[in-house]
């Protein structure tokens, strides 16, 4: 007699995003910036400070970050006031500013006993890995955003890429210096990016009053 083929059962698990907030993720405003670089002064952590400066000026994605070498930022024993990068999405270079800040704060780390003959920025701790992982980027940045009370789940990596961008567009409104700065080569996702349209309309609609 044979065994009758019954329906495979499946555990039920809860959603990957149940209670998440997911899409886009906030940027940081100017004062959650101060606020974290103040905790990582403070706290004397080089690492964490350089890392956060160089992620807010640079606007790279946290893949692109994660990779960048030493030669990107420094050249005759100084580092660089402008840098670029080769983006691994789209294959181009991206050119940034270092601000004197991150400049400071990217020499004291590279003092550091761990940068000793180290060929990336940011060294894995393990031998096998020669750089942090964007996994071990996205912990950091959750660690930055709630030790200042900030809700984590609105928070990411991209987070980081925004936050400067935002500012710079909403006080020159120059959407085309905001591409250049973030390396898309169309217009449109930009637009996305930023979510200009639906900002556009909301600072409209606050302005009117019935």
């Amino acid at each position: 007699m044979g065994i009758p083929n019954l329906p495979a059962i499946r555990a039920l698990r809860p959603a990957w995003n149940k209670g998440r907030i997911v899409g886009q993720k906030r940027p940081l405003k100017p004062k959650h910036v101060w606020a974290i670089r103040v905790r990582l002064e403070l706290a004397e952590k080089h690492r964490d400070l350089a890392l956060f400066n160089m992620a807010i000026d640079s606007k790279l994605r946290g893949c692109d970050l994660c990779r960048m070498q030493v030669v990107d930022v420094m050249a005759s024993g100084q580092i660089r006031e402008r840098a670029s990068v080769l983006q691994s999405k789209t294959k181009k270079p991206v050119r940034f500013e270092i601000s004197a800040g991150t400049r400071a704060s990217v020499a004291k780390w590279m003092e550091d006993p761990l940068m000793v003959g180290s060929e990336y920025l940011w060294p894995g701790r393990f031998h096998e890995r020669l750089h942090i992982s964007t996994r071990q980027y996205a912990r950091i940045v959750r660690d930055w955003v709630t030790s200042i009370g900030l809700e984590a789940t609105a928070y990411g990596t991209h987070s980081m890429r925004r936050t400067k961008v935002t500012q710079i567009y909403k006080k020159t409104g120059n959407l085309r210096a905001v591409q250049l700065l973030l390396g898309h080569t169309k217009m449109d996702s930009t637009v996305r990016y930023l979510g200009v349209e639906l900002e556009d309309a909301l600072a409209i609609a606050e302005a009117i009053e019935i």
